[in-house]
């Protein structure tokens, strides 16, 4: 049997795992209708005294989503589309709770008896209260271009592979509102007290990516838009990301927020031949100084934008097998006796994947980070296995 052979086998009795983590991330990480990681009271305990990670629940709801519009691409599983509705629901909460269109970080109801605990771990964004069907909500302020980034990830991969005509309605509502309240601000978000949050104006490639989505989605609205923007600044989209790969350990989850833009931008979607080499530039400073990095995720997107690579496509199916061998929750890493270290908590080699930090979305994480804290208490979701999982199955890893 030939070695793509193998892996496909592999990524298809891989299923039962993905499904069984599928059912954990349902039972335990969505109590709101957004993804939010449990704590548990005690490592070897099942009752959850906490939730926790609210703050980004709006960019791994919508990698979730992703992945769940992944999944139901490759199976039509109506339990998939189910989720896939709950999941635009959660999202549409996100953005009905704030009023005006603005995105919030996370929701909850105000009568949760987590509230008062979200509240106290998220003080420094702050809150706001809100409705949602007529009921009191809070919603966590201070957003950020990463939960956009997320969410907009995961409308666009919903946009282009759940045909559905009602998915696809409700997909438009959202863009739309959300990028109405962008363009009508200049860019600029603010919370309801006057405060800015973050400016889009200094990162032409997410507001291109933006963008892109919203002309997909909605072309009589928003094409001419990215096409005259696109024109003047797509030319600008290198020079941040060709800054950020100077440095290639500190703040390493500005390498996920770039890939997902750059699926948004390379994905699916015609662009003058001008504008998609200067993608492709900006694209390829990245995936240099980030490909040796040992990364499923980064992986799969270089798989739907670039195509197959056996090299490449047999390690992301080995990560995503040591990936099942890791514990569910964040006990404690450190390998600092073990590895040999080339700076502060880095080592010189990407650690394996069964031996790195257990942390909300792994490869959002360095992979040289010697050592973490927890106490196995808190259960990350799985989202880092679900997303380049169904990715895999998609795009038929070395089946081509």
């Amino acid at each position: 049997m030939v070695l793509s052979q193998i892996l496909v086998l592999f990524l298809a009795a891989a299923e039962p795992d993905a499904m069984r983590l599928n059912q954990e991330l349902l039972a335990r990480h969505l109590p709101y209708g957004t993804v939010l990681d449990p704590i548990f009271a005690a490592p070897d305990s099942e009752e959850i005294v906490n939730y926790t990670r609210c703050g980004d629940s709006a960019i791994w709801t919508g990698h979730y989503l992703a992945a769940q519009s992944f999944r139901y691409a490759v199976t039509e599983d109506p339990d998939a589309l189910a989720e896939i509705f709950a999941l635009l629901e959660g999202i549409r909460t996100l953005v009905q709770v704030t009023g005006p269109g603005l995105l919030a970080r996370c929701t909850f109801p105000e009568t949760s008896p987590y509230a008062r605990m979200i509240m106290d771990e998220e003080r420094n964004n702050g809150h706001f209260t809100g409705a949602v069907n007529g009921e009191g909500w809070v919603w966590i302020a201070n957003t950020s271009r990463d939960q956009y980034a997320g969410v907009f990830f995961g409308l666009n991969a919903a946009w282009e592979l759940v045909p559905d005509p009602e998915a696809r309605s409700r997909i438009l509502a959202l863009v739309t509102e959300m990028l109405e309240y962008l363009i009508d601000r200049n860019w600029l978000v603010t919370m309801p007290d006057g405060r800015p949050s973050t400016l889009f104006g200094i990162r032409p490639d997410q507001q291109l990516s933006l963008l892109k989505v919203g002309s997909r989605v909605n072309p009589d609205r928003y094409r001419q838009l990215y096409l005259d923007y696109a024109d003047s600044s797509s030319f600008l989209v290198n020079l941040p990301i060709a800054l950020e790969v100077r440095e290639l350990h500190d703040s390493y989850f500005k390498f996920n927020l770039n890939y997902i833009h750059f699926w948004n931008l390379l994905g699916p979607g015609n662009d003058p031949e001008s504008i998609r080499a200067d993608y492709w530039r900006a694209y390829e400073t990245l995936r240099r100084a980030t490909a040796g990095h040992q990364n499923a995720h980064f992986n799969m997107i270089d798989r739907a934008i670039r195509g197959s690579d056996d090299t490449r496509d047999a390690e992301t199916v080995e990560m995503l097998d040591q990936w099942l061998t890791r514990p569910r929750r964040d006990f404690a890493v450190d390998h600092t006796r073990e590895l040999a270290a080339c700076g502060a908590n880095r080592a010189c080699q990407p650690i394996p994947v069964a031996r790195r930090i257990n942390t909300d979305f792994l490869w959002q994480r360095s992979p040289f980070q010697l050592s973490a804290g927890g106490g196995g208490f808190i259960e990350p979701s799985g989202i880092d296995y679900l997303l380049p999982y169904w990715m895999a199955r998609y795009y038929g890893l070395l089946n081509d």
